[in-house]
């Protein structure tokens, strides 16, 4: 059993673990229920969509690693707000981060709440951002917010855990490339 909150528990093999590298998920997960998406926002929607109507699951858990400036490298922050951070259509009389027409609004606030963890929002964009400034999220990703979209959209519970590889600034990448292999393991702890 996954324990979420005193409420919410769910049974591992009916649990999708959710990466978009294999370098994320380590061999700590080789034997759960394990989705590899690719990078990017398409890739991330077009394989849990493939994977929902393959074995529908229970729960969805997102693990991967992700930028800050608010939360310190090697920390594991839960994410239950997203926001396209690519999607910017004011010009068009929109708000900054709403998807024209879809109803949904700019911060889309759907995740649990795993205990005992600090909780951030997820700014997902096709890029890796290497000067973040902006305030409006606490983190930056490439895929959580089309996982959380599906997740919602489908009437599946979302976890979304991210393990803090770099400070999205100009050593990022670097940063990124050394501590990858670090999160399966803070990702272990905390969940089984």
């Amino acid at each position: 059993m996954i324990r979420i909150t005193g409420e919410h528990h769910f049974a591992i093999d009916r649990t999708l673990f959710v990466f978009a590298l294999d370098a994320e998920a380590g061999n700590v997960f080789n034997d759960k229920n394990k989705l590899i998406t690719g990078i990017g926002k398409v890739n991330a929607a077009m394989e849990l969509t493939r994977e929902i109507h393959r074995n529908r699951p229970e729960l969805i858990v997102n693990l991967g690693s992700a930028g800050s400036r608010s939360f310190r490298k090697g920390e594991v922050v839960c994410c239950t707000k997203f926001i396209q951070r690519d999607m910017d259509v004011r010009g068009l009389g929109f708000e900054k981060y709403e998807t024209p027409l879809s109803g949904i609004p700019p911060v889309l606030d759907y995740g649990l709440v795993k205990e005992g963890l600090p909780q951030g929002i997820c700014g997902t964009g096709d890029s890796f951002e290497m000067n973040h400034a902006e305030t409006d999220y606490t983190i930056v990703d490439m895929e959580a917010y089309p996982l959380a979209l599906i997740a919602m959209k489908s009437d599946i519970p979302f976890l979304c855990l991210k393990y803090i590889s770099d400070d999205a600034g100009s050593e990022a990448a670097d940063d990124w490339a050394v501590q990858v292999h670090l999160a399966s393991e803070a990702f272990n702890k905390i969940l089984f």
